[in-house]
């Protein structure tokens, strides 16, 4: 079953040029290229093999010089250098044959040609349409244009209405091809090529009917393979997408800017933490809690109160020792006051003839800063609880009057041993008389 070349090449050319493809795209970086390296970066040569139909038929189809073109094999190979991301320049080889059958003039004597190029070769610009865009690094699908100019070789064969054939010798001429396809990705070095090509030839003897002024052309619908040489670790220089290149860059940029962001961000919180510990550190090393100017590290009385005068182990320091001296003369006036004592009977109540000598006694206190213990005794009459008691009593009666004058009550002691320190028997009245007593003792 023959197939019409004519809408075979409708649907190449259509897809070849449709905005579908531009969206068959990869996301792989796995060979990827910093932006604007130079083409040492990129696999650049190529080499295709293709085969497919040839006919008199084209898209730019007007009257030919036969009535049907019957569609015939071509095939071919080229050798591509790829300048640009969007340019490579191809050397092209082609071989094929052309058949038509009909005149449309009635009256020309050949009823069918065939004609066989014998070679057509020609240096062509490819141009490379869908591997710019912003999204991936590298197109599956890469839709291309071509043209050029060449030289062909080719020898004609007519067949009358009888049957019989005149070979034609060789001729030469040059043509311009021009095409539109696709290329599908098969592997990293490996392309499907599908396509389709115009060939306008300067010549109107290509099917060897003279028609007027008019130049032949012929149509080649070809699929073939590309094989890409070079390194596998490089990317194909055609499939290769520059833009998706630099906002990749951009977006790697970001990315490791964002990395090191994040560790800073994580650098100065262990920075914090490590700060927060040595502050609690210093913290705890400097505490002084009660205040003393000693460290707690160092504090061995922690709890001092407040005012305290401490040593270096923050202990509180002994008083000083004040050397007191007691004159003869300040015996006298407290042995006066012991003379001059008395009591109401059975009481604590100090009458009013004992007054001057124990102002005498506090005036002393407050001059010379002495401390006094008072030491009440009683004698056996009456019971010892009452003794005891009536002895503290008399004690500090004694100790009330002396701070009524100014006495400091601090350094004053106030006792009572009741009858049981006794300094002459209890059987006399003279005896009991000498236990019934206060003793001063200054210090």
């Amino acid at each position: 079953m023959k197939v019409s070349l004519k809408k075979l090449g409708l649907v190449l050319t259509g897809l070849g040029m449709s905005s579908s493809l531009l969206a068959q795209t990869s996301d792989s970086t796995k060979n990827y290229v910093k932006p604007l390296s130079g083409t040492g970066s990129y696999r650049v040569w190529s080499i295709g093999i293709h085969g497919g139909m040839t006919s008199l038929n084209t898209l730019f189809q007007d009257k030919t010089d036969y009535m049907t073109a019957n569609e015939k094999i071509g095939y071919g190979g080229y050798v591509k250098a790829q300048v640009l991301h969007t340019l490579g320049i191809q050397g092209n080889f082609f071989r094929g044959t052309l058949q038509g059958s009909g005149p449309r003039v009635a009256s020309y004597s050949a009823q069918r040609f065939k004609t066989d190029i014998n070679y057509a070769v020609d240096l062509a610009a490819v141009f490379t349409l869908a591997n710019i865009n912003w999204s991936n690094s590298q197109t599956y699908i890469q839709p291309y244009i071509s043209a050029g100019a060449g030289n062909m070789a080719f020898k004609s064969t007519l067949t009358t209405a009888s049957g019989a054939e005149t070979k034609v010798g060789t001729d030469n001429t040059w043509y311009i091809p021009v095409g539109a396809g696709f290329k599908i990705n098969l592997g990293p070095s490996v392309n499907l090529d599908l396509g389709y090509q115009v060939n306008f030839v300067n010549t109107d003897g290509l099917d060897q009917y003279y028609l007027g002024d008019h130049r032949d052309k012929f149509g080649y619908a070809h699929a073939g393979l590309e094989f890409s040489l070079g390194s596998t670790k490089k990317p194909q220089l055609a499939t290769h997408n520059p833009v998706a290149s630099i906002r990749n860059e951009y977006l790697m940029g970001e990315r490791a800017l964002q990395i090191q962001l994040d560790q800073q961000k994580a650098e100065n919180a262990k920075l914090r933490t490590d700060l927060d510990a040595m502050n609690a550190n210093v913290a705890r090393l400097t505490a002084d809690s009660d205040g003393d100017g000693v460290l707690d590290i160092n504090d061995k009385c922690p709890g001092t109160p407040s005012g305290t005068k401490v040593d270096g182990s923050g202990c509180p320091l002994a008083p000083p020792v004040t050397k007191v001296i007691v004159t003869e003369e300040d015996r006298r006036v407290v042995k006066d006051a012991i003379k001059n004592l008395e009591f109401d009977l059975g009481k604590a109540t100090i009458r009013p003839r004992s007054f001057p000598s124990l102002d005498r006694v506090a005036q002393l206190l407050i001059d010379k800063n002495f401390s006094l213990k008072l030491a009440g005794h009683t004698d056996n009459t009456g019971s010892a609880e009452l003794n005891m008691r009536l002895s503290k009593d008399r004690a500090e009666s004694i100790k009330a009057y002396l701070v009524e004058k100014g006495a400091n009550a601090s350094r004053i002691e106030a006792v009572g041993y009741g009858m049981t320190q006794p300094i002459a028997t209890n059987k006399t009245a003279a005896g009991r008389q000498a236990n019934r007593r206060v003793e001063f003792t200054l210090y």
